[in-house]
């Protein structure tokens, strides 16, 4: 009997072909635990609360935005007033937010 070459008498190739198609089978097998399908969404709702959401972020920003400029006047009051050799130096400013030290 003629020796084919590995044991099991299965010619190199075909090992080799049925390799990786157990390699493929196995990458193609889903991984973990099957999950069930995810509920129907209502697009309607979904559309509405991140309409909600883009309405809110919007306010948020525009009261931001006031607060900083509200902030930036006083910066710039406080910078001219101490520019100006004024011995007040931004007492509205130093009332809100308290600062340590003195203007130069």
């Amino acid at each position: 009997m003629a020796s084919r070459g590995r044991r099991g008498g299965v010619p190199a190739r075909e090992g080799v072909q049925r390799h990786e198609e157990q390699t493929e089978k196995q990458a193609l097998a889903p991984q973990g635990p099957v999950l069930p399908p995810p509920p129907p969404v209502d697009y309607g709702v979904f559309m509405q609360g991140l309409v909600q959401a883009m309405q809110t972020q919007a306010h948020t920003q525009a009261a931001l935005q006031a607060q900083m400029e509200g902030q930036l006047e006083l910066l710039v009051g406080a910078y001219e007033g101490c520019v100006a050799g004024e011995s007040r130096c931004v007492v509205g400013f130093l009332t809100a937010y308290p600062i340590r030290g003195r203007c130069h």
